[in-house]
């Protein structure tokens, strides 16, 4: 059974862009502390997402679309469009929702959250200067994009996550894109789209009803879905 994977493609990424390096020992801190700056004031957050999972092995991309849904406490919802699945976090519990073949698989958020993944900071459960250490700085220079794009290496080692790069937009610090390098070298990539934050998103949205006859799976904590790895199925 493949791993959802949690971040993505857009077809920006086809547009070439001139990368400029950025001298990155302060300004790189200071872009970092401001993207923090600017979490730390959004208590939700929604945007359609475009995802692609690219192996080292095996090139060929799966692919992944939807709309995507977060609020502080760890709280999220991925409603996928395609493939038909959903991924969703009431703070305490994680529902990776399989109606096609009538599954779910149930696995605790905070098992998955402590990875330190963009995943637990874009549910106000991070801290990017506590939990990486800066690489690199690059500015995006075209006309269609005015972005910093910042390389992070986790502090502590991960085997789901080896490098992590942020496409952020320069005026409102907010990320545009994430793309997640394993330890093996596969990529997942995450592209946000048409961003909304501070929209009053409930509680209750984030909760999942089991529909009947739903077959129902408790997820091992080395297997929790959302913690890493492959693409939609």
């Amino acid at each position: 059974m493949k791993k959802i994977f949690l971040m993505t493609f857009s077809a920006l990424m086809l547009i070439p862009l001139i990368l400029v390096p950025v001298a990155f020992s302060a300004t790189g801190q200071a872009i970092l502390n401001e993207i923090q700056n600017r979490y730390e004031k959004t208590n939700d957050f929604e945007a359609n997402f475009f995802q692609e999972y690219i192996g080292k092995v095996m090139r060929q991309a799966n692919r992944g679309e939807g709309k995507v849904y977060f609020k502080k406490k760890g709280m999220m919802r991925w409603d996928y469009t395609n493939p038909n699945q959903k991924l969703i976090s009431d703070g305490r519990t994680l529902w990776y929702y399989q109606p096609e073949e009538k599954q779910v698989l149930l696995s605790d958020i905070s098992k998955v959250l402590q990875d330190k993944t963009p995943l637990a900071f874009l549910a106000g459960e991070g801290n990017l200067a506590r939990d990486f250490n800066i690489l690199n700085l690059n500015e995006s220079v075209s006309k269609k994009e005015d972005h910093y794009i910042i390389e992070l290496s986790p502090k502590e080692p991960l085997a789901t996550l080896a490098k992590l790069a942020l496409t952020v937009d320069k005026k409102t610090y907010i990320i545009l894109q994430t793309d997640v390098f394993d330890g093996l070298g596969n990529i997942t990539r995450t592209r946000f789209i048409d961003i909304k934050t501070n929209v009053g998103l409930s509680n209750s949205f984030f909760h999942f009803s089991i529909p009947p006859g739903t077959e129902v799976i408790k997820m091992q904590e080395s297997s929790a879905p959302g913690s890493g790895g492959k693409g939609p199925k």
